[in-house]
């Protein structure tokens, strides 16, 4: 084992004391933190390791609280240690499950139904999550952020975000009720077994617009037009409104809006896992378009009129 899984396993009770023979680690994927599947004798789990920098925009104690309400909630994965002065977690493997990815869910079969089916169960669990995640003061707060850091912003960034107020005073004219929001769904927090879809890595989640869940987990997977509307109507049962589309659509732009800012982050800090600069222009130029779509201003109106 590396030193940092050595050093990580010595100080979690579970693991500490076992043997070399008796642990095997193997690593998986993160785009910020360590993340390794342990297999201690006949149980399988999942370490994570939380990566350098992290603390700057993440409050571990809040994601503690809500990483166990996910569990409760039978959304997210069985927590056996979390220490919150720094994040380092261990999990109980989730069985059977499948890592999932754009392709695997844009391949259809389901997946993107069972995927608003599990954000609808979270989103509908009565648990109530530390932290209110606020879009445009987290755009702020990561800008305030860049400004120690040695980087720049795309060219236009600042027109978009000004562009971008529309979109506030629409959610601010009819404010959505809060839920306990994950606010972060890559497709590959998301784990499918064919039947039942689970949600991991809680960092950044919330109380917030469920809708923004929606519209984000649609950019992340690269849904189709046809394949969003699929997604609603199994995320809300039912046909869904003008008002109910046009946040989903308005959110697409924003998350965009607010990643280009988080890849920027890791450009800056040097984070080796991606070419964070290409990951950051992508997100905004995919904004820009979103935005300059000839539909946009109609969802924004539909969204305001509620």
């Amino acid at each position: 084992m590396d030193q940092a899984l050595t050093r990580a396993t010595a100080r979690i009770p579970k693991l500490r004391n076992l043997s070399a023979e008796a642990m095997h680690a193997e690593r998986l994927g993160g785009l910020t933190n360590l993340v390794y599947r342990i297999q201690a004798g006949d149980e399988s789990l999942v370490l994570r390791i939380p990566g350098s920098g992290t603390e700057a925009y993440i409050d571990r104690s809040i994601e503690e609280h809500n990483t166990r309400g996910a569990e409760r909630a039978g959304v997210g994965a069985e927590v056996l240690f979390f220490d919150d002065s720094d994040g380092l977690m261990l999990m109980r493997e989730l069985e059977d499950c499948r890592t999932m990815s754009p392709d695997m869910f844009r391949a259809g079969r389901g997946a993107a139904a069972r995927a608003g089916e599990a954000l609808a169960r979270m989103h509908g669990s009565g648990e109530v999550f530390k932290f209110r995640f606020e879009l445009f003061d987290m755009i702020d707060e990561y800008r305030r952020v860049l400004s120690k850091l040695d980087t720049q912003l795309p060219s236009g960034y600042e027109e978009a975000v000004d562009r971008a107020q529309g979109i506030r005073r629409a959610l601010d004219a009819n404010p959505a009720e809060l839920a306990p929001c994950h606010n972060d769904p890559l497709c590959e927090n998301f784990l499918d077994d064919g039947e039942r879809m689970w949600i991991v890595d809680w960092e950044y989640s919330g109380m917030n617009d469920p809708l923004w869940d929606v519209g984000d987990f649609s950019v992340e997977a690269g849904l189709s037009p046809e394949e969003d509307e699929q997604l609603l109507r199994a995320y809300l049962e039912r046909e869904p409104t003008a008002a109910e589309r046009g946040r989903m659509i308005l959110y697409k732009a924003a998350c965009d809006l607010l990643w280009t800012l988080w890849g920027l982050i890791q450009h800056a800090q040097g984070n080796p896992a991606e070419d964070f600069w290409a990951y950051a222009t992508e997100r905004f130029e995919r904004c820009r378009q979103t935005m300059d779509d000839p539909d946009f201003a109609a969802h924004v109106a539909a969204v305001e009129r509620g």
